[in-house]
């Protein structure tokens, strides 16, 4: 009985010393400052000049081609704006007077070029760019057309590229299912030094 009294006792001591051993460290870590953050070497500016080129074909024939310009600095997003507004008279209302002007009120709605643009270096010398493009249009009238109010035909598209200078990549080709037209965006990248 002894014995086992001995070893319960042998137990005890080391458990008291292990929980004053681990007292001990928690706060020699409470007072030690936090660990410096890793340093992590800048990501260079790079500028870089961006060209998109909107082609628009029917069947094998050219329709348009549309280039755009856009400056970016890597790691800094780039936005071209381009448009206008294009006013499209509303329903006529019923139980109008007589006297009233012919017509109704007039919303305007936006029509033009809106790119999105953000670049950033890889390794191995290239760029990831991401490219939000968004493209509005009136649609061309019909002769014989009834309508009264313009069409609008628009045009959306976002995706990523991976390009070295110089190189030239298509972003996206898509055709309308209306007017089986095709667009065909291609993008072309260049180091500005």
């Amino acid at each position: 009985m002894t014995k086992q009294l001995q070893m319960l006792g042998l137990i005890f001591a080391f458990a008291l010393a292990s929980t004053a051993l681990v007292s001990t460290q928690e706060k020699e870590q409470e007072k030690a400052p936090p660990p410096a953050p890793a340093k992590t070497a800048p990501v260079p500016v790079v500028p870089l000049k961006i060209q998109i080129l909107m082609t628009r074909y029917q069947g094998e024939k050219k329709i348009s081609s549309m280039p755009y310009t856009i400056s970016v600095l890597t790691g800094n997003p780039a936005t071209l704006r381009m448009g206008t507004k294009v006013p499209v008279t509303m329903m006529m209302m019923t139980n109008v007077p007589k006297d009233a002007p012919a017509g109704g009120p007039v919303q305007y709605q936006d029509v033009g070029t809106n790119i999105d643009c953000t670049a950033a270096p890889l390794e191995d010398g290239r760029f990831s760019l991401r490219l939000t493009i968004d493209d509005s249009s009136v649609f061309p009238d019909d002769q014989n057309s009834s309508r009264p109010n313009p069409t609008f035909r628009s045009f959306r598209a976002s995706n990523g590229l991976v390009l070295k200078n110089g190189e030239t990549a298509t972003f996206t080709t898509a055709t309308d299912k209306v007017t089986g037209e095709t667009v065909k965006v291609d993008v072309t990248l260049t180091i500005v030094k």
